[in-house]
């Protein structure tokens, strides 16, 4: 079994946290962010975690700088941007084609930064489409103006945007049915967490092997 190691980065925000749980034989990291509400405890995070690693994909999962320092509210979009941008080294460095991800700001960060970065593809987790109740304020330029191949694994009930409301575009997009924002399932809902979460991993498997 592979041992999970905890790597301090210094970025132009402050100090981030790499959480690498490694694959015994990688052919690509995923490198993962997590949202503005909260941190890499995330289930979806903590899934991908547990189950790619074993299939060749190396996850690292990225605190940003505001999450090390203890802070509680995240900053500005530019700023979460910066903090990704300071980690990119540190995923990079194993030499393997990376994939940008993360889930709600962390997806949208990932959106906007994977050109200059050379991301070899982008997974976005519960991408915020629109604030809830305000579709007309959509980010889906983000989304789009990603540039490489990009999976969105989205809540059937995300009251940031749901599956439904995503323009087309060049990327694929897996639901997972009852499905909130943060990917939880209602305990009446056909479906278990536990099994939302297999569809999840599930996903980003078959998707990751699609890659070139």
């Amino acid at each position: 079994m592979t041992t999970v190691t905890s790597q301090i980065v210094s970025t132009d925000a402050g100090d981030a946290r790499v959480t690498w749980h490694p694959a015994a034989e990688p052919r690509l990291v995923l490198a993962a962010g997590h949202g503005a509400g909260g941190g890499i405890e995330a289930r979806d995070l903590q899934a991908l975690a547990r189950v790619l690693p074993a299939h060749g994909i190396t996850v690292a999962l990225v605190e940003q700088p505001w999450r090390v320092a203890g802070k509680k509210v995240a900053p500005a979009p530019r700023t979460l941007d910066v903090g990704w941008r300071g980690i990119w080294p540190a995923v990079a460095g194993p030499g393997l084609p990376v994939i940008s991800g993360g889930r709600s700001a962390g997806a949208r960060v990932a959106c906007r930064t994977a050109g200059e970065l050379g991301a070899h593809a982008v997974l976005a987790l519960g991408f915020p489409l629109h604030p809830p109740g305000r579709p007309e304020k959509s980010r889906a330029a983000e989304l789009l103006g990603a540039g490489v191949p990009t999976l969105v694994v989205q809540g059937g009930n995300d009251a940031f945007g749901r599956p439904g409301e995503f323009p087309e575009g060049a990327y694929e997009l897996a639901e997972v049915p009852y499905g909130d924002h943060g990917l939880a399932v209602p305990k009446r809902a056909a479906i278990s967490q536990e099994q939302a979460l297999e569809i999840v991993s599930s996903a980003v498997l078959k998707w990751a092997g699609s890659l070139g």
